[in-house]
């Protein structure tokens, strides 16, 4: 009986050794997968917001050595009666205003600083957009072409027979339910996978549904943004934040290099994995604001901009506009758009006023009915006192 003891105790012993071991090896998926849960709760999100390289994985974006480009101080402007209500409930956590690209407001809240690198979320399909424009406008992609010309990993797919442009305007008509508090949704599927280590490449040929033909409907959904990124690798033979970085970031004079949260595989989190400073923020803003152009060089095409910031999509009536990865009001007006991500997070620029307004915020009631609505309204409200 003795013997039978000693043998039980070894066994016992070997199973939680072996418990440990594979704890050990598992222990940074299980502290992502922990943070997930708890990403957007009311005690850690404004802090979660800024420190996102501490619970995913994460890549620098070189932002090279070019000089940090100089935001001229303006004049202080008056901000709107409403404004220190609006920045409360909002829970804004960093906001800059640029006038003909002089920095005219900026302020932190929430106990953090200038310094923070903030989580852009969906903001980051915008900057996506304007490296889309980059490699077409070399002959590297032709927005007219089939996905799957770049892609061979998606035939048989959901996005197979989907084109370029289908994507770009969020109509590729693939089932995708994009419901941020459903726990089962497909987009809170996709950030276990991305908390995981995991692949959202291999998330992506998963996908095999559809609900319309491509191109005859709007349906916003955050993984087409990842396949313009498959697209854009798949045309270079290079990753996102390389080329972004080559691109667009060591051209604009970036105080700190940005950070991409990143898969298991090392591919970069396009659709909504960019952090960066407000002021930085505010800067590819006025690059956007002056056609592409900044620092005396051509960023982006213009001609790319120009039809990439109008309503384009199939969007339905009374409801936001759509063009290749930017959005515009439920009444477009010329020059007047914006990148938006949840939680609060905006690029909007005004050319007729020649305003930029970057904007990060932590708000759990963004979904709230009339948030987006009031948002803009202020933004509006600012740039034509900002534009005088």
């Amino acid at each position: 009986m003795r013997t039978f003891g000693k043998w039980l105790g070894r066994i016992f012993l070997m199973l939680i050794l072996a418990a440990l071991s594979v704890y050990a090896l598992k222990r940074e998926e299980i502290t992502r997968l922990l943070a997930v849960n708890s990403l957007f709760s009311e005690e850690k999100i404004i802090s979660n917001f800024s420190n996102m390289d501490t619970l995913f994985l994460a890549t620098e974006i070189d932002k090279g050595d070019t000089p940090v480009s100089v935001l001229p101080n303006g004049t202080d402007m008056t901000m709107p009666a409403s404004f220190n209500a609006w920045a409360k409930d909002r829970t804004v956590t960093g906001m800059v205003v640029l006038k003909d690209g002089q920095k005219v407001h900026e302020s932190y809240y929430q106990d953090t600083a200038p310094e923070d690198l903030r989580i852009s979320w969906s903001v980051a399909k915008s900057y996506l957009s304007s490296l889309m424009g980059i490699v077409i406008s070399e002959g590297l992609i032709d927005i007219n072409e089939q996905v799957t010309t770049y892609v061979p990993l998606l035939k048989g797919t959901a996005y197979d027979g989907a084109s370029v442009l289908n994507v770009l305007q969020m109509s590729s008509g693939v089932t995708f339910d994009e419901d941020y508090l459903d726990f089962k949704s497909d987009i809170n599927r996709m950030g276990r996978v991305l908390a995981m280590g995991g692949t959202m490449d291999g998330f992506a040929a998963g996908l095999t549904e559809t609900f319309v033909e491509p191109g005859k409907q709007f349906q916003y959904v955050s993984i087409d943004t990842h396949v313009l990124g498959m697209i854009i690798r798949g045309a270079t033979g290079r990753s996102i934040p390389e080329l972004l970085s080559d691109k667009i970031i060591t051209k604009l004079g970036y105080e700190q290099s940005p950070l991409y949260v990143t898969d298991g595989e090392g591919v970069a989190f396009v659709l909504g994995g960019l952090n960066i400073r407000t002021r930085d923020y505010a800067r590819f803003g006025q690059m956007v604001l002056q056609n592409g152009e900044y620092n005396g060089a051509q960023v982006v095409p213009a001609d790319w901009l120009a039809a990439a910031t109008v309503p384009s999509a199939n969007t339905k009536e009374g409801k936001l506009h759509y063009g290749y990865q930017w959005w515009m009001p439920k009444d477009p007006r010329e020059g007047e758009f914006f990148g938006i991500g949840v939680y609060g997070q905006y690029i909007y620029i005004n050319r007729p006023h020649g305003v930029v307004i970057a904007v990060n915020s932590a708000d759990r009631k963004f979904k709230e009915s009339g948030v987006t609505d009031g948002n803009i309204a202020l933004f509006r409200e600012i740039a034509e006192t900002a534009g005088g």
